[in-house]
């Protein structure tokens, strides 16, 4: 199916009936599939990649070339989107309270697969240092999108987003994503490595992000919460136009930071998480006038109350297009770039398999922060704990679990940079390609079902823990919430 323009408009053709029904097909098996793969395997999201193999150019190639790359655009502001609405629901409080612990977790999750990498290909495989890095570099990497899909699915009977470990994941996974981009850009000047100037490639996406991190939070409290508040703004314009409002806002903040961190250097997934941040420290509790209500109507009903929150907008107008349409369009593509017929030979799939055993222990031991943080933190035990039938070693293991297993997936990131390796370098060979492409494969699919089991056992243990779980809101805090969930995110503006 092709239009063809003559210059001055696109000529309309009826889409050909084999097209329609391809494209059909498509979308109701990227759903059948997510349904069967939940009840299955606790992680719907395996079964939208198989689908995006059979469709895509790895198997089957029926979806045409362009309809392909048109799914991997959708499915790419689908990620922007789930990375989004991360930032939109993330508790700021924990996530400053916890930063240290986030940034420790995250160079653990980094530097522990590029270690053990060394370790198996370098002196146990024969490749070259360079080679190794690369290979390395792809598998250090989570996947953001995997990391908040697993977390918003878990979400129907306990919002995960809110709990002190969740806030950790979520921070971890980002810094992994910032510390994937420097490393990115070395692999990619690695082509012209005699002329190129390596530290400005490794400065520039860390003090673009490093800058991006310290101004944001900055801005948002001192310029646009103020500016927020002014009556002609707040009273005549968004408690005026409601949604409308609102989601003219979450769009212009999100633009604008998806391209301040494209041109300074930094990554667009990295702003995508900014804006949503940003947004959710923007005050955004609904003012009720008593005189508006009828006699009959609670102060406290939410459903008289006038002004919307952005958690109500973003559910309203971008959950279902987001949840039904382009994360699977995301899944799906990255589907596509799996090379399933080259990972079936002897050598390849004994390698495969021992690198991915490696990989995901160096992602597990992630978890460790979790009872050395209540080790070294905690040595007086809380006067609540003596009540605990358990000692809090034995309780922080969940918690371990829930961190170290939701950092395994390493998803479209890993398959980025492994693809940059190949394609921009002369260093990676087809052969060491094929093994991290087996690594990330089944990471991809281990960390999603072993964090679904878990959580589908142990999801209300993790919820209720008293230092990892589920944390009281301050006094003054303001809150975004979910309407069919708990409260989303915790602006830290002050007033």
């Amino acid at each position: 199916m092709s239009a063809q323009g003559n210059g001055a408009f696109l000529e309309y053709h009826e889409p050909d009936t084999v097209s329609i029904l391809t494209l059909i097909s498509f979308f109701f098996f990227l759903a059948v599939s997510e349904w069967v793969a939940d009840k299955v395997l606790r992680a719907g999201l395996i079964g939208q990649i198989i689908v995006g193999l059979i469709y895509g150019v790895p198997i089957g190639n029926i979806l045409a070339l362009e309809w392909q790359e048109t799914v991997l655009a959708l499915g790419y502001i689908g990620l922007i989107i789930i990375i989004y609405e991360g930032g939109l629901t993330i508790r700021l409080d924990l996530l400053w309270q916890n930063l240290f612990l986030s940034t420790t977790a995250a160079l653990l999750g980094v530097l522990t697969p590029i270690a053990l990498t060394f370790a198996l290909f370098d002196a146990g495989f024969g490749y070259g240092p360079l080679e190794t890095f690369i290979v390395g570099t792809a598998l250090c990497s989570t996947s953001l999108g995997t990391t908040f899909v697993v977390i918003n699915s878990a979400s129907s009977r306990h919002d995960f987003a809110q709990t002190r470990v969740g806030t950790v994941l979520i921070s971890a996974a980002i810094l992994d994503d910032v510390c994937g981009l420097v490393l990115v850009s070395v692999i990619s000047q690695l082509r012209d490595i005699e002329n190129a100037n390596l530290g400005w490639v490794i400065g520039q996406p860390i003090l673009a992000s490093g800058l991006m991190a310290i101004l944001t939070p900055l801005a948002a409290k001192f310029v646009l919460g103020p500016l927020f508040r002014l009556p002609a703004i707040e009273t005549r314009f968004f408690q005026k136009f409601g949604h409308v409002a609102n989601i003219v806002l979450m769009v212009l903040v999100l633009c604008a930071f998806l391209a301040i961190a494209a041109y300074a250097g930094a990554s667009v997934l990295f702003g995508g998480f900014l804006a949503g941040t940003v947004v959710s420290s923007l005050p955004s509790k609904q003012h009720v006038r008593p005189s508006e209500l009828s006699d009959t109507t609670d102060l406290d009903n939410n459903a008289q109350q006038k002004r919307p929150t952005f958690g109500d907008t973003f559910e309203r107008y971008i959950q279902d297009a987001q949840r039904f349409i382009l994360q699977p369009c995301f899944f799906a593509s990255i589907g596509f770039s799996i090379p399933f017929i080259e990972l079936w030979t002897g050598e390849v799939i004994w390698k495969g398999i021992v690198f991915t055993i490696l990989m995901v222990l160096g992602k597990l031991v992630v978890g460790l922060v979790i009872p050395l943080t209540d080790l070294i933190v905690n040595k007086k035990p809380d006067p609540s704990e003596k009540a605990l039938s358990r000692p809090p070693a034995r309780r922080n293991w969940a918690p371990a679990a829930f961190l170290g297993t939701a950092m395994v997936a390493r998803g479209e990131i890993g398959l980025l940079i492994i693809q940059i390796g190949l394609n921009e370098t002369q260093y990676l060979s087809r052969k060491a390609f094929v093994i991290a492409v087996w690594a990330i494969v089944l990471n991809t699919v281990i960390g999603p079902v072993s964090f679904g089991t878990l959580l589908n056992r142990f999801g209300s243990t993790i919820a209720e823990d008293q230092r990892w779980g589920i944390q009281a809101i301050k006094a003054g805090g303001e809150v975004n919430r979910k309407p069919e969930v708990v409260p989303e995110g915790t602006g830290t503006v002050a007033a």
